[in-house]
């Protein structure tokens, strides 16, 4: 089997319209996914929204501390088009369905048709905090497989 090279990386972005919610567990996720894999060096991982908000919203944050993520250092970033243009796969969170995503792109675009988790209770961003969590495990399942195929 031969070494992996940084042509054989796969560049993730996550993206939303306020990466508040659901792109910041999504990222969350996926980095904790990277290092559980070992796949640090061959999975890059982007986050960012279209309009971010000012910072993570509080029931997200408190969501994710239930299950040891913390997200209070975190905040919003905005994601370039050419971020999005860039990157192997491109995961929005239920803006394009929403049509408010004005991002375009190349590759792999999917979209996980995500309920916004700000406004909602407890018990429904946990729905959604486990939701996202599977998605991300099925993902990264996935690109396991795929760059496992392309090392050998």
């Amino acid at each position: 089997m031969s070494q992996p090279t940084e042509d054989d990386a796969v560049t993730v972005a996550f993206v939303c319209v306020q990466n508040a919610g659901r792109s910041q567990m999504a990222t969350a996720f996926a980095e904790r996914e990277r290092v559980r894999r070992g796949l640090e060096d061959r999975v890059h991982v982007i986050s960012g929204g279209t309009e971010p908000a000012d910072r993570v919203h509080d029931v997200v944050v408190e969501v994710m501390s239930e299950i040891g993520i913390s997200l209070e250092d975190e905040r919003p970033e905005a994601i370039t088009h050419d971020e999005t243009t860039d990157a192997d796969i491109v995961v929005t969170m239920g803006c394009s369905a929403e049509n408010v995503c004005p991002m375009t792109w190349r590759g792999d675009a999917r979209d996980w048709a995500l309920e916004d988790p700000h406004g909602r209770s407890l018990e429904v961003v946990r729905e959604i905090r486990d939701g996202i969590e599977e998605n991300v495990s099925e993902l990264f399942d996935e690109l396991t497989e795929t760059l496992t195929e392309r090392s050998e």
